[in-house]
């Protein structure tokens, strides 16, 4: 089951996830004068050494030292190998397929400037091994919980409106509290900042999962630049930079000690740079 020959529908999917990419690029380049997107291809060359021969490659984008976004990183990706045997024993549908496994994706991390622009995740991406299924979803975090209670009313409106308007295979409610779980510092006893939606292994439908799927990342396209329009023309002082340094520690523990998305590029021999590319540009602790 070497996925070398790829379905009609992983074909869609990666036409997909490449298409939003370049939409998610061109609408956060309309910020910035001076600054845009390197688009970088690369391709995996699997070493013999590797416990998981990856193959397949992708697309990183990186936009660095702009005025509204110090660093925003918007990847694609379309990797297949073999899963260790440890790492296959916690996938779905792994030990069926001998660890064989096929992955696409596109997953975003947006850094700005000012610490009164709230940083952002989104990821969408489907995965084979004898079975498929869709996951993802976005979440927000303002460097000032307080003071963003509007943007988090509206970022959560706008998912909660992907999700019913797909209601066969998405349930708000329950994404929501997967999301609130998922992105928790327990060592901190403190969530990562105001959620969103999370979900995972849907694939009841695959028509209507990707509809979902695909509605999720045009949702995000739509709020996130509403909510960057209202707070990049303030300023901040030196203390409220400090603030987001330091709040930026929180989101790097996070990445590092807990994200199953780190976790599955980096166990899978996957590009480092492109994983890691959630990491903000300057932060202290």
């Amino acid at each position: 089951m070497i996925f070398t020959d790829l379905t009609s529908q992983q074909k869609q999917v990666c036409t997909w996830f490449k298409t939003l990419q370049e939409k998610i690029c061109a609408r956060l380049e309309t910020f910035e004068d001076n600054t845009a997107f390197k688009l970088t291809d690369w391709q995996k060359e699997p070493s013999s050494s590797s416990q998981s021969p990856l193959k397949g490659g992708g697309r990183m984008g990186l936009l660095r030292g702009g005025d509204v976004f110090e660093k925003a990183g918007v990847n694609f990706s379309e990797v297949y190998g073999t899963f260790s045997d440890k790492f296959a024993a916690e996938i779905p549908g792994a030990a069926e397929s001998n660890g064989e496994f096929w992955a696409s994706g596109i997953s975003l991390v947006v850094h700005p400037r000012s610490p009164h622009v709230p940083a952002v995740h989104m990821n969408t991406r489907m995965i084979c091994t004898s079975k498929c299924w869709f996951g993802g979803g976005a979440d927000l975090t303002p460097m000032f919980m307080n003071a963003h209670a509007q943007d988090g009313q509206d970022f959560h409106a706008a998912l909660k409106g992907a999700c019913e308007r797909h209601k066969d295979v998405a349930d708000y409610p329950r994404f929501k509290e997967w999301c609130d779980e998922y992105f928790f510092l327990p060592h901190r006893d403190e969530p990562r900042g105001m959620g969103g939606i999370f979900y995972d292994y849907i694939e009841e439908d695959w028509e209507k999962s990707f509809a979902f799927t695909k509605d999720v990342g045009e949702t995000f396209l739509q709020i996130y630049p509403d909510i960057v329009s209202r707070h990049k023309d303030k300023t901040w002082s030196a203390e409220e930079r400090e603030h987001q340094l330091y709040r930026r520690g929180r989101y790097v523990e996070f990445n590092l000690l807990h994200d199953r998305g780190t976790r599955f590029g980096l166990m899978t021999g996957g590009n480092t740079e492109a994983i890691l590319m959630s990491m903000p540009p300057e932060v202290k602790w």
